[in-house]
């Protein structure tokens, strides 16, 4: 690995020294600069694209060429004439000045070759076969090689260091701007342009009112074809496995027209790929945000669905089938009609030991090995339908409906050193509704209003279930706890279980009104409110031998075993924001007024709570240039909790872990500020991203734990000990002509006060983490990613304290052979050194083997190998606030497998 990275910094060094710099200024013929004036250099031997460049507010642009060459030089402006010259090089560097005249005609310029990079305003524009060598399959494969552009760990598209948070095709949404499906999905063989879409704002009235700077969205342009055309490819694959036969069919369709688009996307197959993991679908809101965003309201409706064992992808076995179609219909041109289906179903096998060290050693809770094997079932369905009726330019009405329905089940079996064997099944067949309607409406040139609206119904039913070996005749570690929840300890077993119901109702609702004050100047009232009801039943009951169910009367909590409780909530407030310009500032200082009312009824008594709170917020840009800007950002936050932490009577998580609410729980004020500074520079290729964050919880709603052996009952209650955090994040990139070297860091530190054993302590996290990277976009040559993680994770908890580094050297390598062959394979691996002497280390080598006739052909046979060291297991250090683990979680064996793949 040291002697790779050697040897691609002496290829820079090398390659840098081969060439000279060919610089200048483009004027217009008033001796004006101009700025974002685009000078390409084709290379007259290969008639290749060889250099490109943008100029930058001074008019200055400036290319590397190679030495004694012959290049034509075309340098273009909008509402210019193009300019072509011949320009030949020696060994010493070029300073040479343009000037463009006017272009009084209708003719098209003929420019040899597009510009991979141009900017038009707030849209940057990339030339996406500027950028393809042959390797690329899916549209994240192109994606991950434009610059400024990154694929982040969750799989997320990030353009200048923002999330981009909405992605169409031909100006359409792509299953409502999920950007996962379409980077996973859509071919890079159809892709002409990809335009970022800075300052997005999908209404248009609003765009001058609103600050929309961490807006961003990518509009996939198609290459062109027929009015109406088809495209997409049907993978079909088989192979062997030591314990199964493998299997993988996957069709991707996508059809477009002017008028409506139609897109499907399949995959059933066993070997763990998956388009939409159980998470993606869990999360996918279908583009539904709440209205009360921005009011400094947060109010937690809670999440009852199971928490599997692994994520999906690291298991023993995974058999996943997916079906989801998207559609888009414009009847005319005011009326856009679209929606999505969805429907995901997996079968997970996964295997898991650890080691657990917990907190504070003076607190007697003792030391625990498990090892954990989980059968997990999963079947989601998702539907969404919107529409949006555009009458003109004053008026627009969206309303979307989104219905999700899941039916979940995963039965575990425990072995414990402490507690001994568990067999336990959790199930949940939750569903929600969720409506969205959004009116906007100019009065005239100095007046809008906007109306957003959402309503939501969820319910949930969680079901668990546990069952533990007992011994009548001796002192079980479980025993204890049996006692305590009031269960029978005659029997040989526990068999206990808890039904839950969880019903929420949920409106927030806003209306704004925006006066245009001047051309630098507006100002926004906003009146809006939050009503939320949640009820919340459960029972905890006791298999008996004789099949018969026992309702135990627990011995703490009072002897309160049940909950019945009905939660209502409501904000009603009104918000005030002036924003305007002065130079290069941009400052919006504003507040809300909030009239809060909480109340909770259960076992006979009312608990109520209402009061108003001032919460102020603040942001300021600064924009130095077009494509540079700092931003400043401050707000106070209330957050309020769910029902669950509310509720009196006791709640099992799990066999290990109950819980019971506190009905008298108070909201959680916090102090939040954020800096976001972005540069993206095209004249140098330097693109530099930076953030930082810091939020401090005042009055916090906190945990109380204590431990009976490895046992742990939590309650909660109000805290005025302050939890803060801090999280700063950097991204530097640079382009040497085909190489871009980049250099990713972050740190985080938080301080968080826990409560265990009746005793507080401090737990402090700090951790930092740097990544070097550097990759190469020849279009003929192999190319080359190499990328080097190293991490610091430093844990103050209590008595104990842990520091683990965890390096992580990766290595992507593809290749375009005679133009038929295309080899691409990708190796890391992970070693985390415990900081007790002692580490721990995986390895993960997977490679692709394709080939098809030429780059037009219908037909491509692959051959695939996926862990191919045969790796049976990964290993794992962390920590929380209780507790420091480590854990082996299993995986597949190698797979090979044989794929037709055939393109439209």
């Amino acid at each position: 690995m040291k002697k790779t990275v050697s040897f691609l910094f002496l290829f820079i060094i090398i390659n840098s020294y081969a060439q000279i710099s060919f610089q200048g200024i483009v004027k217009d013929s008033l001796n004006t600069p101009l700025e974002l004036a685009n000078v390409i250099a084709i290379n007259k031997a290969t008639d290749l694209l060889e250099s490109y460049g943008i100029t930058n507010s001074d008019g200055t642009y400036k290319l590397e060429l190679k030495k004694n060459q012959t290049y034509k030089v075309q340098i273009s402006y909008v509402g210019m004439k193009t300019l072509e010259e011949v320009l030949v090089t020696k060994e010493n560097k070029i300073i040479k000045n343009f000037t463009l005249q006017l272009d009084n005609t209708l003719d098209e310029v003929e420019v040899t070759y597009e510009m991979p990079v141009t900017i038009k305003g707030d849209t940057l524009i990339y030339n996406a076969d500027s950028f393809k060598n042959g390797t690329e399959r899916k549209l994240e494969d192109v994606l991950e090689k434009l610059p400024g552009v990154e694929i982040n760990e969750e799989g997320q598209i990030e353009v200048e260091g923002k999330v981009v948070n909405k992605l169409m095709v031909n100006g359409k949404d792509f299953f409502d701007g999920d950007t996962k499906l379409a980077t996973k999905n859509i071919p890079s063989k159809a892709v002409d342009k990809i335009q970022v879409l800075r300052n997005y704002s999908e209404v248009g009235q609003l765009s001058s009112v609103r600050n929309n700077q961490d807006n961003v969205a990518l509009n996939i342009k198609l290459k062109k074809g027929k009015e109406s055309f088809w495209f997409g490819n049907v993978t079909v694959g088989a192979g062997t496995a030591p314990q199964e036969e493998l299997y993988l069919v996957q069709p991707k369709l996508f059809y477009y027209t002017p008028k409506y688009s139609v897109n499907f996307i399949g995959d059933v197959n066993n070997i763990g790929e998956v388009a939409l993991n159980r998470r993606d679908v869990r999360g996918f809101g279908g583009g539904f945000r709440a209205p009360s965003r921005r009011s400094g309201t947060s109010i937690n409706l809670g999440d009852n669905s199971l928490n599997f064992l692994t994520s999906q992808g690291n298991a023993l076995e995974i058999e996943n089938q997916l079906a989801i179609a998207n559609f888009s219909y414009s009847p005319k041109k005011s009326l856009d009609l679209s929606g999505f289906l969805i429907y995901n179903s997996s079968q997970i096998l996964s295997k898991e030991t650890s080691f657990v060290q917990y907190t504070n050693k003076d607190l007697g809770i003792p030391d625990e090995a498990t090892e954990q094997t989980s059968n997990e079932r999963s079947n989601q369905g998702l539907l969404k339908l919107s529409a949006s009726y555009k009458p003109n330019v004053n008026n627009q009405v969206d309303y979307d409906v989104i219905g999700r329905i899941s039916n979940d089940r995963q039965n575990q079996n425990i072995f414990s050193t402490v507690v001994g064997n568990t067999n336990q099944i959790d199930e949940v067949t939750p569903y929600s509704i969720n409506q969205n309607i959004n009116y906007y409406y100019t009065l005239n040139e100095t007046n809008i209003f906007a109306l957003e609206a959402q309503h939501l119904i969820k319910n949930e039913d969680p079901f668990y279930n546990a069952v533990l070996v007992n011994d009548p005749n001796a002192n079980d570690p479980f025993d204890t706890t049996a006692n305590a929840l009031g269960l029978d300890t005659s029997l040989n077993t526990y068999n206990f279980a808890q039904n839950r119901r969880i019903k929420s109702n949920q409106l927030d609702a806003k209306l704004d009104y925006y006066n245009i004050i001047n051309t630098k100047s507006n100002l926004n009232l906003t009146l809006g409110t939050i009503l939320s009801k949640q009820e919340f039943n459960s029972t905890i009951f006791q298999f008996l031998d004789n099949g018969s169910r026992f309702n135990p009367t627990p011995t703490i909590n009072n002897g309160k075993a049940s909950n019945d409780i009905e939660y209502n909530f409501s904000d009603i407030y009104l918000g005030v924001h002036y924003r305007f310009k002065k130079g290069k500032f941009t400052v919006t200082p504003g507040f809300s007024v909030h009239a809060y009312g909480n109340k909770n009824i259960q076992f006979g008594k009312v608990y109520e709570d209402n009061f108003f709170r001032i919460l102020p917020d603040f942001e300021t840009r600064i924009q130095f240039k077009k494509s540079e800007a700092l931003t400043l950002r401050y707000e106070m936050r209330n957050q309020f909790t769910d029902v669950t932490r509310l509720a009196e009577g006791l709640m099992l998580n799990n066999y290990n872990s109950i819980q019971f609410g506190a009905p008298e729980l108070q909201n959680a004020l916090s102090h939040n500020i954020s800096l976001f500074y972005s540069s993206f520079n095209l004249f140098n290729y330097t693109n530099v991203f930076a953030r930082a964050a810091y939020s401090s919880n005042i009055d916090q709603v906190r945990s109380v734990t204590n431990f009976e052996n490895v046992i742990r009952t939590s309650t909660f209650f109000n805290s005025n000990f302050a939890d803060e955090n801090v999280n700063v994040f950097g991204r530097v990139q640079r382009t040497f002509g085909k190489i871009r070297a980049s250099l990713s860091t972050s740190f985080n530190y938080s301080k968080i006060n826990q409560f265990i054993q009746g005793v507080q302590s401090l737990n402090e996290r700090y951790t930092q983490s740097y990544t070097p990277g550097i990759r190469t976009n020849y279009l003929k040559a192999p190319n080359i990613n190499l990328r080097y993680r190293y991490s610091v994770s430093t844990n103050n908890q209590g008595s104990r304290k842990t520091t683990f580094v965890t390096n992580t050297p990766s290595i992507e390598f593809d290749a375009y052979i005679w133009k038929t062959v295309s080899f691409r394979t990708n190796y890391s691996y992970t070693n985390q050194d415990l900081g007790n002497g002692e580490s721990q280390s995986f390895q993960n080598w997977n490679a692709t083997l394709s080939y098809r006739k030429n780059r037009d052909a219908k037909w491509e046979y692959e051959i695939k190998a996926t862990n191919l060291l045969n790796i049976d297991s990964q290993i794992r250090g962390s920590a929380n606030n209780f507790s420091v683990f480590s854990s082996e979680t299993f995986i597949q064996p190698r797979f090979v497998t044989f794929r037709f793949v055939y393109t439209l």
